[in-house]
């Protein structure tokens, strides 16, 4: 059974930073991409970034390219999103997921909230 668990989410100021971090068990991921998602209230849930688990290749959404960054420690099966000059604009829910390369996302995190004040 997979699981995957989000944590380090929490209230930070502007300009602040956060890691969050999914750790995953159920089954091997080598095959599998890795992504945080995040849905603000009354928005649909978006994309944040991804991760080859198998090689560590990395996507992200315009809006937080050069202050997100996203990484896998595969000895420890979990992955991180090491978010930097956070905005108000970032307060969100947070969900991680996995899925086969190509099937897109089949497994979701309970999700982590960050708020950011201004």
């Amino acid at each position: 059974q997979v699981q995957l668990v989000e944590s380090g989410g929490g209230l930070v100021q502007a300009g602040g930073s956060l890691r969050l971090s999914c750790a995953a068990s159920g089954r091997s991921f080598s095959s599998y991409n890795m992504g945080w998602f995040r849905q603000a209230p009354g928005k649909e849930r978006e994309f944040v970034a991804t991760i080859r688990w198998s090689g560590g290749s990395t996507y992200y959404t315009d809006s937080v390219k050069g202050r997100f960054t996203i990484s896998r420690d595969t000895a420890k099966n979990t992955m991180y999103l090491q978010m930097n000059s956070l905005k108000p604009d970032d307060t969100a829910v947070y969900y991680c997921a996995a899925g086969a390369a190509g099937a897109g996302y089949r497994y979701w995190g309970q999700g982590t909230q960050v708020t950011v004040s201004s």
